[in-house]
């Protein structure tokens, strides 16, 4: 728990990015944060799960309002990283419309044929009208 005037220590993008390699190598917690000096073995675990989560862009220290960014490539990846998840959402979301299509369709084509014999018989009411009353 933290205590009163605590200093946190903040790490870089780039040691963070170097414990992640080392940790996906094989190597401990333990290790890795003996040979990048890291205090808080428990913040590899943390990293880990924002790596798996978000990739690249986990690891950057997003707090406080910034207006611009420091470095326009993080910024970059941010945004392609928003088009990927957006264009897999929009293709996911047009399968959807797409098979409810194709079920409201179905019930359509299984009236098409009836139809279609219904002409072949010369009947009146084959035509696509709706049929009224007053043709009863």
């Amino acid at each position: 728990m933290a205590k009163k005037g605590q200093k946190f220590k903040t790490y870089s993008f780039e040691t963070k990015k170097k414990a992640i390699e080392m940790r996906l190598q094989g190597m401990t917690k333990e290790k890795v944060a003996e040979a990048l000096e890291i205090v808080d073995v428990d913040r590899l675990k943390v990293w880990m799960r924002r790596y798996k989560q978000m990739g690249d862009f986990g690891l950057m220290d997003t707090r406080g309002k910034r207006k611009e960014y420091v470095d326009e490539d993080r910024y970059v990846k941010r945004l392609e990283l928003e088009n990927a998840v957006l264009k897999k959402w929009l293709a996911i979301t047009k399968a959807e419309v797409y098979q409810r299509s194709i079920g409201s369709s179905k019930s359509c084509e299984s009236i098409l044929p009836l139809q279609s014999f219904a002409k072949k018989l010369g009947s009146p009411e084959a035509d696509s009208t709706p049929i009224s009353r007053e043709r009863l």
